[in-house]
């Protein structure tokens, strides 16, 4: 399957039908999955809607809850399920990153949800996506940033800003004022993550990330890494 094309049809899903689905799928996509940092611990479990507290407008028979045990490692949380997310919409399974839906059982690990089910609404055209221009996501406009354009993120807030490098790009992400801070808190980590995951579905064989000792200061972003491509 080619994730890139879903890149430019995926819909956050929020209709399901509650068709049952092989969950062993999930287990053998995730062996396969890209890391930004290849020693973090991380896990993920499969949780059916009665096992969850709900408080979405929405809901799927089927959420996975993911798990780690650092806050720095949010933004690798966001890009290694991004690729399961577009996995599965390549397999006709619907999903949608849930900042509102917890395990019942708490755990002081956990991070965030997908919900995930069979769906008839899960795609969607170009002209339907609601985003920034690619000249306010980055320093120069910039077409290669288009998957990273299409990505979704809590309350469609794009907080990602890309400057051009010789190779690549350095990746910022926008410093909310301290009231949004309150609000979107780990999310915003998560959707740089998903940008960069589109970033590598596009660009697979060449795809790089890496951290700078020395990088420039942008006013209202923060560093969060560098990547070629």
């Amino acid at each position: 399957m080619d994730l890139e094309e879903q890149i430019y049809t995926r819909k956050s899903c929020r209709n399901y039908v509650d068709d049952e689905i092989d969950l062993t799928i999930i287990d053998d996509f995730m062996n396969s999955t890209k890391q930004l940092n290849e020693d973090i611990n991380y896990r993920y479990e499969i949780l059916k809607l009665d096992e969850v507290n709900n408080r979405a407008r929405f809901s799927a028979p089927y959420y996975l809850a993911i798990y780690t045990d650092k806050k720095e490692n949010y933004m690798d949380m966001g890009f290694i399920f991004e690729q399961l997310c577009l996995y599965l919409q390549g397999i006709d399974i619907g999903n949608c990153w849930v900042g509102l839906a917890s395990p019942k059982k708490k755990n002081s690990d956990f991070v965030i949800s997908i919900s995930f089910g069979k769906s008839d609404n899960m795609t969607r055209d170009l002209s339907q996506f609601k985003r920034k221009s690619l000249s306010e996501i980055s320093d120069a406009e910039d077409e290669r940033l288009i998957p990273a354009q299409l990505a979704p993120s809590a309350i469609n807030q794009q907080p990602w800003y890309f400057k051009h490098t010789d190779d690549g790009f350095d990746v910022y992400k926008v410093k909310h004022n301290i009231i949004k801070r309150q609000f979107v808190k780990k999310w915003n980590e998560i959707d740089v993550g998903i940008a960069l995951a589109h970033m590598y579905v596009a660009n697979e064989d060449t795809f790089e990330f890496y951290k700078k000792a020395n990088f420039e200061n942008i006013n209202g972003h923060i560093y969060a890494g560098s990547i070629k491509i």
